[in-house]
């Protein structure tokens, strides 16, 4: 029983190695060197767009890409600002696209409330943009460099009090075509439905594409601690795959290869989005429409993921509207639901996700009662001991009973020496007339890995609790202790729980039980403290619960004697 108990720990140990070595190899400490993007009609022209050969999509948009005209304009690009009770915005002018996107409510920083979270900007090193644009054979330029300036009935606009729903209108004109570029924001939600209405005034016809793309260079940010965030790069939905991490290093061997972003790039019901650590944006076109996945790199450094629209052919005198939906904010799984049911798999919890998600619904209704996340996962911790008290009770007995064998297995032990064979066959024997199960001890420790792992990937990945407090110096959960006072408490209960348990019959094996707790200790050093919390928690909980049980189980004993 010791020796499976030894290698439950060794496996345990080994998860947490694994664990922390996957926390390191996601959170690299190392800055990307990126080139500045400098845009240009060379390089991010819509010509360097993806051409279709698609019944379901027309190919003469092949034609038009290259042969659009940049359009002239007297107008001067400006700066339109949006404030909602989520979202700091910077609308340009130019191409009507979001340039700065704030959430207000999740700072960079604990305590620096004022410093929030940027997605969207413009800046050089940074360079993380949406970009929507009609191509057509009128109308619109081709280059990003010198897209049509909108014009907006004010400079700034600002969700009231009261108030549910924001419209921002932008409007350009020219060439036999009248576009409105409609942002419609929505109090409490990070989903942007983003409308456009096409009006064709010409004497001729009009056929164009919309594109819908994301695009930033390859440089994570950097929090204080040192840490870059987890899973960086690009991802996609259809209604064949429902999610798919593609990386920029995936960008690169795809490019290089001339090869399509999916082997049949024509789909419907899907999305494409860019993901860091907690957030996200992401394109999701109306249901049931075709769309043309693509990516793209630039050589300055700008990796693209987007989807082009089918074609939209307009008549004289005809009009056309389309919408599409532009989510831009944390990883939270019901506003991410809401914007498309497969949305939400952006929030990796890995394969034990069920168990993740439980927690995740437990811990918040008890959040919404006591109001702190260190404090939910304690109750969580206490819940999840008293659900598997009974197998807890099973195992401890079956300890205790180990523990009154000791003296027998000492005279085993002395009988026959060094003969291992028999001495094995004589402790089975015992075993058997005792009526003790060698195995019953190893179930705490099989039990708590799952949820182990478990509740690791929900402390790394549920942006509720990226930045919560506990008490005193526990400022974040999602980081390590600062003082490692609650590996220090691990260290000191897995000791007390090393006491308490039958101690091995091989020597040198009983100094490695006694050595584990140093080296779980130090390895959770640089875990998240809401990990180690839960460990001190069940092991505490752990430690009372056996020395209730022992001490029950030996009185029995001595009464029955």
């Amino acid at each position: 029983m010791e020796q499976l108990r030894f290698i439950l720990l060794v496996i345990l140990f080994l998860t947490g190695y694994l664990l922390w070595n996957t926390w390191g190899e996601e959170h690299p400490t190392v800055n990307v060197p990126v080139a500045q993007p400098v845009f240009s009609s060379s390089e991010t022209s819509t010509g360097n767009l993806p051409s279709l050969a698609s019944p379901q999509i027309s190919t003469k948009a092949e034609n038009t890409l290259s042969s659009i005209k940049p359009m002239s304009s007297n107008a001067e690009e400006n700066s339109i600002s949006v404030k909602t009770d989520v979202l700091d915005l910077l609308i340009s002018t130019k191409g009507g696209d979001i340039v700065l996107a704030q959430l207000p409510q999740y700072p960079k920083l604990w305590n620096a409330p004022q410093d929030p979270v940027v997605l969207f900007n413009n800046q050089e090193n940074s360079r993380y943009l949406p970009n929507s644009i009609l191509v057509g054979e009128h109308g619109f330029p081709s280059s990003l460099k010198e897209q049509a300036i909108f014009s907006a009935d004010s400079t700034r606009y600002v969700l009231q009090k009261g108030e549910d729903s924001l419209k921002v209108i932008l409007r350009w004109q020219g060439q036999g075509l009248s576009v409105e570029k409609e942002y419609v924001f929505h109090r409490g939600v990070y989903a942007i439905d983003v409308n456009y209405r096409i009006h064709n005034t010409a004497v001729s016809a009009w056929q164009g594409n919309l594109y819908s793309q994301l695009m930033r260079v390859n440089n994570p940010p950097v929090e204080k601690n040192g840490f870059t965030h987890a899973y960086f790069g690009a991802s996609l939905s259809t209604s064949d795959t429902s999610y798919k991490k593609i990386s920029f290093k995936d960008m690169d061997k795809l490019q290089k290869n001339g090869e399509s972003l999916l082997s049949n790039p024509i789909v419907t019901n899907g999305w494409v989005a860019m993901q860091q650590h907690y957030f996200l944006s992401a394109w999701v076109p109306p249901a049931d429409v075709s769309q043309h996945l693509y990516s793209q790199v630039y050589q300055n450094g700008l990796y693209t993921i987007g989807m082009m629209g089918p074609q939209i052919n307009l008549a004289e005198g005809q009009a056309y509207n389309t919408q599409m939906k532009l989510y831009v904010g944390p990883g939270v799984n019901e506003q991410l639901q809401a914007v498309s049911p497969k949305l939400n798999l952006t929030i990796d919890y890995g394969f034990l996700w069920p168990i993740s998600l439980l927690f995740l619904w437990i811990m918040t209704r008890i959040h919404t009662v006591i109001q702190n996340w260190g404090w939910s996962i304690v109750l969580l911790t206490i819940l999840i001991k008293l659900s598997f008290y009974k197998l807890s009770s099973m195992s401890y007995k079956s300890m205790a009973k180990m523990r009154m064998l000791q003296p027998k297995m000492q005279a085993l032990k002395e009988r026959f020496g060094d003969d291992k064979q028999k001495m094995s066959q004589a402790t089975m024997e015992m075993y058997k007339s005792e009526k003790v199960n060698p195995l019953g001890g190893c179930l705490p420790i099989a039990v708590q890995i799952p949820f182990f792992i478990g509740l690791y990937w929900l402390l790394a990945e549920s942006v509720a609790l990226r930045q919560a407090p506990f008490i005193l110096w526990i400022h974040d959960l999602s980081l390590r202790d600062p003082y490692y006072v609650l590996p220090i408490l691990m260290i000191i209960t897995m000791f007390v729980q090393q006491k308490l348990s039958p101690t091995p019959p091989d020597p040198m094996q009983a100094k490695m039980m006694m050595v584990l707790p140093l080296v779980f200790g130090v390895l959770f050093m640089m875990f998240p403290a809401g990990l180690v919390l839960y460990w001190v928690v069940n092991n505490t909980v752990s430690i009372l619960q056996q020395w209730y049980i022992t001490r029950s189980y030996e009185k029995a004993a001595h009464v029955r004697r």
